[in-house]
């Protein structure tokens, strides 16, 4: 059984793919993923297989415009669309037996067709409910198509979300379905996304529920095993006082912000804690020497915090759920996308606290702290841990396993 998993996107999305490859693999299935060429030595590190998509994703988000417009949005869909469907039918090698796309919706329209191509089974994966159409909540915006005043009914936004979608991407996609002799689509959102799409998330962290003519099998979140040890020097720095407080973005490049390295040291300080400063994709740097501060680089999460007082993060669904297992109380300082959504849980659930917008100042982000750092968020946090499932990756296997090996 040969199976493609196809992602195109940040971390937070190459990430579950590679827990669910591992479980694959131990399944006896040959995996293979295409992702953005910024991956290549992550897939490499669990001894997964891969074809690189040529552009490169930190290229793509560096040198995008702060608002991308429409047409923009059509340029980038229609390199995209083309390069991932080349990947896949690369990695398929003349034949496969499924294919799972996630990602930007180009991308996962371009397995969808590749699937098609080959004879495959197909799904799509969100990483949090509300990506997916559902009666219970209301879709996001995309740029030029503003949802509607004054409707609060979630079903006519769905259909506003539809209408929006086929016309950012309808034409792209079926001008691509043209070129390599298919047929064109009317619902290029329900056409990717098909009846029953999965959700890798956990449902105590993001809850969904079916609904008629809307369903989705949630599996529970992808989370990669990490057996990798801390550095000797960060080991070190944690065993010399009480535990710091980690703070970074992750493959956010922090545009909007300014000085939000020495915004999130001054913040922390405020509240008498040491810090942990991960570069990331914002290129966070210590431009102090100051015992009470530690910059990391690329490091184990799952071993970290668990020893941290607390996490400053963007608020990826990866980051979320590590954090939550963890039992470290958080401060979500969302930039976009699912990002909000995640911060808005973690208040919800009393496990740490949501910054308002993107852009931390001093005191902004020090009030974050504050409220993550109060004794009851620990405990609260510490209570959540035995209700986040840990088996999200292993249930997604077994069932694709069970639906193509026939």
């Amino acid at each position: 059984m040969r199976v493609v998993l196809s992602a195109y996107g940040s971390r937070g999305d190459i990430e579950p793919m590679v827990g669910l490859g591992v479980e694959l693999k131990a399944l006896g299935v040959e995996v293979v993923v295409c992702a953005p060429p910024d991956f290549e030595e992550r897939l490499a590190r669990d001894g997964l297989e891969s074809v690189p998509v040529i552009q490169s994703v930190r290229e793509l988000v560096s040198s995008r415009p702060q608002k991308p417009g429409q047409s923009y949005i059509q340029q980038v869909a229609t390199g995209l669309i083309a390069d991932q469907y080349n990947a896949i039918m690369e990695a398929a090698d003349g034949g496969c037996d499924a294919v799972l796309g996630t990602g930007l919706f180009p991308a996962s329209a371009a397995a969808r067709a590749a699937a098609e191509k080959l004879g495959a089974y197909y799904t799509l994966v969100g990483f949090y409910s509300k990506v997916i159409p559902s009666p219970h909540h209301a879709p996001m915006a995309y740029p030029g198509h503003p949802l509607p005043e004054g409707v609060t009914d979630n079903r006519a936004l769905w259909e506003h979300n539809r209408e929006a979608m086929n016309s950012l991407f309808g034409g792209v996609v079926n001008d691509f379905r043209t070129s390599i002799g298919m047929a064109e689509v009317d619902d290029v959102r329900g056409h990717v996304f098909t009846d029953r799409p999965w959700i890798a998330s956990d449902p105590v962290l993001d809850p969904w529920k079916n609904a008629a003519g809307y369903e989705a099998f949630q599996t529970g979140a992808w989370i990669p095993s990490d057996e990798r040890a801390l550095p000797d020097e960060l080991e070190a720095f944690l065993n010399d006082g009480e535990p710091p407080v980690y703070v970074g973005f992750g493959s956010m490049a922090m545009r909007e912000a300014e000085d939000v390295a020495q915004v999130a040291i001054e913040s922390v300080r405020t509240q008498g804690r040491r810090i942990l400063l991960s570069s990331g994709w914002a290129g966070l740097d210590l431009n102090e020497a100051r015992d009470d501060c530690f910059g990391v680089g690329e490091v184990n999460q799952q071993a970290l915090f668990g020893r941290v007082a607390a996490v400053v993060h963007h608020g990826g669904a990866g980051t979320t759920t590590t954090c939550a297992r963890a039992g470290a109380p958080q401060v979500i300082v969302p930039q976009i996308a699912d990002q909000p959504y995640w911060a808005e849980r973690v208040a919800d659930l009393g496990i740490g606290a949501a910054h308002d917008g993107p852009v931390p100042t001093v005191e902004s982000l020090s009030a974050g702290l504050e409220k993550a750092l109060a004794p009851g968020v620990a405990q609260q946090a510490e209570s959540v841990v035995e209700k986040v499932r840990t088996d999200g990756a292993s249930v997604a296997a077994k069932r694709l396993v069970d639906l193509t090996d026939r």
